[in-house]
Order: structure tokens, then sequence, then C-alpha cells
């Protein structure tokens, strides 16, 4: 996060388990924050929680100061609920807002996939699919992969109805990024989606012979 003196193994906040989740995050004097980038919370989260659309993890600190206390206002009573993919990001959320002199902090452990692994689909509060940082871009409750690929020139991830919108050409665009490149820039993405097209026919090609 670029904080100093922030030791999530020394000072986080209280660890909440799967089973005990959907409790904190169903009472009414709870808020609950997701601490991801705002490209995964775009596919899945969990119900009424709060978005800070960050575009990385260093920008949370920021939110923190300009937003929270409007969502507490004067009930400082309140607990505030934070959960992440895996449970890293948002152990040190919770030790941030310690620092910061917040209370009644809490933390998914284990974060999502620990949740989806946990609690059975019908139980679940968390709605959508759960990006993931490696080739299967998202994971449905079951843990396998889900719908939703990457564009390769912006980095989102889109779904198969995002594939069938009229801006999306594979490997050069999407609506997300339509407007964000030069035409030299759409011109070495097609290059490039070229070669892997080429390299897919190969292989292709090889396991059939």
């Amino acid at each position: 996060m670029g904080v100093p003196k922030i030791s999530p193994s020394k000072d986080a906040g209280t660890y909440i388990d799967s089973f005990q989740w959907n409790k904190l995050i169903k009472d009414q004097n709870t808020i609950v924050i997701d601490t991801r980038n705002h490209y995964e919370v775009s596919i899945g989260s969990f119900n009424k929680s709060i978005n800070p659309n960050t575009k990385n993890f260093s920008e949370f600190p920021e939110w923190v100061d300009d937003n929270l206390e409007k969502y507490l206002g004067d009930e400082n009573s309140k607990n505030i609920a934070m959960f992440c993919t895996g449970g890293i990001r948002c152990e040190k959320a919770t030790s941030l807002l310690k620092k910061k002199g917040y209370k009644n902090i809490f933390h998914l452990q284990g974060g999502i996939l620990k949740y989806l692994e946990d609690i059975s689909k019908e139980e679940s509060l968390f709605e959508g699919e759960c990006f993931v940082f490696d080739k299967r871009v998202a994971l449905d409750h079951e843990l396998k992969k889900g719908s939703y690929s990457i564009c390769h020139a912006c980095g989102m991830p889109i779904s198969i109805e995002d594939q069938k919108n009229e801006e999306y050409r594979e490997g050069i665009q999407c609506h997300f990024c339509v407007n964000k490149f030069s035409d030299n820039d759409r011109k070495r993405f097609e290059e490039r989606q070229k070669q892997i097209n080429k390299l897919k026919e190969k292989n292709q090609k090889v396991s059939k012979d």
C-alpha cells in the first residue's frame, strides 16, 4: 500500500471465518468494504458491499482518508468488515485502519476463495464470479473456471456477452478500451493477435497429426 509501519502480522483486525461472515455482514450495524480493484469487483462481490473503485491497492489509503467517514457518519460503534480474494489485502487494510484509530474492524479469513470453498451456493451471499490472477481469469461458486476471459489490450475481464459487442475485436479492443489506444497501438495489437492465431493453428495441426 505504500504506507510505512503497517504490520498485519502484529496488528490486524479480527479474523472472521466463512461461517461467521454471513451473520456479520447481515448486521445492519456493519459496513462491508471490498478492498479489491475495480475490475475485480466488476464481475462479482458480496451483496451491498462498498466498492472503492481503486485501480490498484496503493490507492486504498487515500480512499479511506477521503471517503470512510461518510459511510460511518457519527456512529463510531459501526462494524467495518473487509474482504479480498485470498485474505492478504484485507488483512493489510485492517492494519491500516487500526493505525488510523478505527475500532470494530473485521476481515474475512482466507478471503473469497475460502468462503466459496466453505459455504454452499444456496447459503452464499457472494454474487457473480471471483476474479483470479491467472489464466482462468475467474472462478464460479464451485471454484471451477468461470465465464470470463481477458481483453489482451486493456486487461479488463470480459464476459461472453461482452465478446458479442460490435466493438469487440479479439486481442485488439473491447468496449472498455475502444477509445483508449492509438491507431499505432491497434496495429501492434493486431499483429500480436495474428501471431497468437498462427501459433494456435500450428498447435492444433500438431495435435491432430
